[in-house]
C-alpha cells in the first residue's frame, strides 16, 4: 500500500483515534478530566464539569465525580460511598489567596459552624500551598478514611469520619447549584 490510500488509511486511523480520546474525556477550558475514574475500588463517573472564573480570569476548572448520579444535592451528599472534587488551576494562586478563598467558601456553611468543624476546616485550609497553572488539589471522601485531601495544591491531609466531607460537599454544591433544591 502506497501513495494516496496510504494517506487515507492513516488519517482514518488518525480520525478513530481522535474520536476514541474523545469518547473516554470532557474537556473544558484545556483542561481534560477523564469520564471515570477507578477510586477505593470503585469505578466513579463525571456528575459534572464546570468552569470557575472571576471577572475575565479563569480560575479553575472543577469535576465531581460520584459512583451513581444523583437526583438531588441531598443525595450527593449523604451518598455513603467514595466521591472526589477535582480543582485543576488556569493560573496560579498564592497560597494565602487559596487559604482565604477556602475560609471564605466554608464560613458560608451552616453545617461548618460547630467548634470541631472550624478546627477540621482549619486544618484543610493550612494543608494548602500556592498552586501553578496546571496544578490540581483532589478533595476525595472514603467511607473508611474520611476527608482526603491532596495534589499539587496541598501538603495533603486527612480529616476522620463523614461529617466534615457532607459539610463540605453541601457548601460545595449550595455554592455551586448542579441538582434541584431539596
Amino acid at each position: 500500500m502506497s501513495g494516496p490510500r496510504l494517506r487515507g488509511v492513516r488519517w482514518l486511523v488518525l480520525a478513530l483515534a481522535l474520536v476514541a480520546g474523545t469518547a473516554e474525556a470532557r474537556v473544558m477550558a484545556g483542561v481534560r478530566l477523564p469520564d471515570s475514574i477507578s477510586l477505593a475500588g470503585k469505578e466513579l463517573a463525571l456528575n459534572h464539569v464546570d468552569l470557575k472564573k472571576k471577572l475575565f480570569f479563569e480560575i479553575y476548572v472543577w469535576g465531581l465525580y460520584l459512583e451513581q448520579k444523583p437526583s438531588s444535592m441531598r443525595e450527593a451528599i449523604a451518598f455513603q460511598g467514595p466521591k472526589q472534587l477535582q480543582l485543576h488551576f488556569r493560573r496560579s494562586i498564592k497560597r494565602e489567596q487559596l487559604a482565604d478563598a477556602f475560609r471564605n467558601f466554608l464560613s458560608h456553611s451552616k453545617a461548618a459552624g460547630s467548634p470541631e468543624m472550624r478546627r477540621n476546616s482549619e486544618l484543610l485550609v493550612q494543608s494548602l500551598r500556592g498552586v501553578r497553572k496546571g496544578d490540581k488539589l483532589l478533595i476525595t471522601y472514603l467511607p473508611d478514611q474520611g476527608l482526603l485531601i491532596s495534589g499539587e495544591g496541598s501538603r495533603g491531609a486527612v480529616i476522620p469520619g463523614k461529617d466534615f466531607a457532607d459539610a463540605l460537599f453541601s457548601a460545595w454544591l449550595t455554592e455551586n447549584p448542579i441538582y434541584d433544591r431539596d
